[in-house]
């Protein structure tokens, strides 16, 4: 598109006006994609590296709450959130945790029923013997699912159920992978269920 804009339809204003937003669109994507790949790669680099910080989930729930509220309303969905009844403190990065309750809601933004529910559930597992008890934080939508023959697969880098869906959505096929490397990295767990 730049190659023609500066040659053969350097005079043409019809087709500036066709070919600036495909590369305005098409650059904006690459962005996300960089972004979230240079992501991806930081959290490789600390894989091996337990964070070190004390964060107070309900913390990370109230700022994944009043950070997608307003996109919850934008889209059409009614957006809840529970918090644990007293204090939850994990060792944590605040800020990757806070990134995947994010990806992780706007996943089901992206792909349930406008309209619909999305909510975020939090209980405390207690322990059993010596196993140390566990939270639990679980993001629940009215979307339509998942076929179980792509459940597997969903963690993959740039898997994706639908391709076309998922660019239409501005969806980079990453969300996942950097959500299972966050949790990775924080010795906890991610499973997925429709």
């Amino acid at each position: 598109f730049i190659e023609t804009l500066q040659s053969s339809a350097k005079g043409d204003p019809g087709a500036r006006e066709r070919f600036l937003p495909i590369m305005a669109e098409q650059a904006s994507r690459m962005t996300r994609l960089i972004d979230a790949l240079l992501s991806l790669s930081r959290l490789e680099m600390n894989a091996h590296v337990a964070p070190s910080d004390l964060v107070d989930l309900n913390d990370v729930l109230h700022h994944t709450k009043d950070t997608l509220e307003p996109l919850a309303r934008e889209m059409g969905f009614r957006f809840d959130v529970a918090h644990f009844p007293r204090p939850a403190i994990v060792r944590g990065d605040r800020d990757e945790l806070v990134q995947v309750l994010q990806n992780l809601v706007q996943n089901a933004f992206k792909y349930g029923d406008r309209g619909g529910q999305v909510r975020i559930e939090a209980k405390h597992i207690p322990s059993l013997g010596r196993q140390a008890g566990r939270y639990a934080i679980a993001i629940v939508d009215t979307g339509p699912g998942i076929a179980p023959e792509h459940l597997p697969r969903l963690t993959e880098r740039f898997y994706r159920v639908d391709v076309a869906s998922s660019r239409e959505k501005d969806g980079t096929g990453l969300g996942l992978a950097i959500v299972k490397h966050i949790l990775n990295r924080h010795r906890g767990e991610l499973a997925i269920a429709s």
